[in-house]
């Protein structure tokens, strides 16, 4: 499976974006679709996680709940995050990734497919 990140981009604090993960060459079902990502100088971070059922299970980060949105088209092979209320601290390069386990998990060492990531820089 190939993932493809795209959506990032340059935001004013208060902002929105919406990522976007392309997958193919393999099938999206019944991968569960985890959102991570990496600041300067810090670990990679789990971000948001969605089951494989379109009306699957979701998982967040507390500092990202209330905020930003998982959801996922099968049809499309796509999964999506979209972000409001973006923080300055919500700078990082963001990396899509695939688990061939079927519900929605935070632990990135049980993702076995990973994007190339697209950063998101939010402006203060």
């Amino acid at each position: 499976v190939q993932l493809q990140a795209s959506g990032g981009g340059l935001v004013q604090a208060g902002g929105s974006l919406r990522l976007s993960c392309a997958a193919s060459g393999g099938t999206f079902s019944p991968y569960s679709m985890g959102w991570f990502r990496q600041a300067p100088g810090k670990e990679r971070e789990f971000v948001a996680a969605i089951a494989w059922s379109t009306s699957g299970s979701t998982d967040y980060a507390e500092s990202v709940k209330g905020r930003f949105t998982i959801s996922r088209d099968n049809a499309k092979n796509t999964v999506f995050l979209q972000m409001n209320s973006l923080k300055p601290e919500d700078t990082a390069v963001y990396y899509c990734a695939a688990a061939g386990i079927p519900q929605a998990m935070s632990a990135m060492r049980l993702y076995d497919y990973w994007g190339q990531g697209t950063l998101v820089t939010v402006s203060s």
